[in-house]
């Protein structure tokens, strides 16, 4: 693919085929986004990838402590919720998710299992947990460098015909995700990405989310024209 026709042509992916992912072709989509830009060329990221009865038990482990209503755990900072033109594009794009997989707003029962897909990683074959250096934790750097390599991995899965959606889902529950992936004492989790074949007839797949134009996001100055 040319570089335009993945920027462009890229969907967040939230149905997939049961196929598996060869260990191969993930190593080489890692190498591609392992090329990304870091503060001092610090590379502070870590991926952890997992599949198979690991990520069965993170799924189970998710979706039984989130239905019990255990509180999440992330280990990243979230901030307040979203308001104003923020939360508009979060309600924005989760109507144009909802209209597609025909959830109605009464519908309680769709949109319970719509939320456990997401603590399921979306029920795809891979899971890839991104973690940075806890020695590190205190830099705005090392978040940014991670969205640049994040950015970067699904990008390069899209260019290998692999569908990807970033989330935090799939890492809410951090003692499980901890236990059954190996993660270390000296990584923070950050992120996960879902990962695999993208079932081209699931609903969900289609939407393409709006996003601003580039002169509501940007000012020239210094520029004739």
């Amino acid at each position: 693919m040319q570089f335009d026709d993945v920027v462009l042509g890229r969907r967040s992916i939230r149905g997939y085929k049961p196929d598996p992912v060869p260990k191969a072709l993930i190593e080489e989509v890692l190498a591609l986004a392992m090329r990304s830009p870091s503060s001092m060329n610090t590379q502070p990221w870590n991926f952890t990838i997992v599949s198979g009865e690991p990520l069965n038990l993170i799924r189970a482990g998710n979706t039984e402590r989130n239905l019990a209503g255990v509180p999440h755990s992330r280990e990243f900072r979230i901030g307040e919720a979203f308001a104003g033109q923020h939360r508009d594009r979060q309600v924005g794009v989760a109507k144009q998710l909802f209209a597609a997989m025909d959830i109605a707003r009464e519908d309680k029962e769709k949109r319970q299992d719509w939320v456990l897909r997401g603590f399921r990683q979306f029920d795809a074959p891979v899971c890839v947990i991104i973690t940075y250096d806890a020695v590190l934790a205190g830099s705005d750097d090392t978040a940014f460098d991670c969205g640049a390599v994040t950015t970067a991995l699904v990008n390069a899965a899209w260019s290998r015909g692999l569908g990807a959606v970033i989330n935090s889902q799939g890492i809410m529950q951090s003692p499980v995700v901890r236990e059954h992936a190996q993660i270390a004492d000296d990584q923070v989790i950050m992120k996960a990405v879902a990962l695999g074949w993208p079932d081209e007839v699931f609903p969900a797949n289609a939407v393409v989310s709006v996003r601003k134009s580039v002169d509501e996001a940007a000012s020239f100055l210094g520029f004739d024209d």
